[in-house]
């Protein structure tokens, strides 16, 4: 499928004419199931352009055709909506660079420019950075 453009064809309704959409043919370009259904999620809460009534796009007239595909097609979607949730645009599009987790050395994509822990680590180190703050605040309080 390399250098083949993929294309997305459907008919918004019965008299309509054929509406084509072409994907865009970088490499990996497709989420994953999770990311996909966190997109889902995006576009039926947040998606100004989203007729939850019937389900359809209201500039095209026709179903929304991000809910269809798992590459982003929508630039309203992509500017507008997918802003609102940072980790999932982070990983959608690719934005913030790949870091080397301090604790465990595995690399992940980092949401901001501090990050410094993947997920799982990042979990126990705060966990264990409050424990250590609580212990010498009462050390602090009880030794007077």
């Amino acid at each position: 499928m390399k250098g083949e453009k993929r294309v997305l064809r459907f008919y918004p309704d019965q008299d309509a004419a054929l509406t084509t959409y072409t994907l865009p043919d970088q490499e990996g370009s497709t989420m994953s199931a999770r990311q996909y259904n966190g997109v889902k999620a995006l576009i039926k809460g947040l998606c100004a352009n989203y007729d939850k009534s019937t389900g359809l796009c209201l500039p095209l007239d026709c179903p929304c055709p991000q809910l269809s595909s798992y590459s982003l097609i929508c630039r309203y979607f992509k500017e507008a909506v997918l802003p609102a949730d940072k980790e999932l645009c982070a990983e959608v599009m690719g934005t913030g660079g790949i870091k080397t987790c301090a604790v465990c050395s595995k690399p992940f994509r980092a949401v901001s420019n501090r990050a410094k822990y993947c997920k799982r680590c990042a979990e126990k180190v705060r966990r264990k950075q409050d424990a250590e703050r609580k212990r010498a605040k009462r050390v602090s309080s009880v030794c007077i």
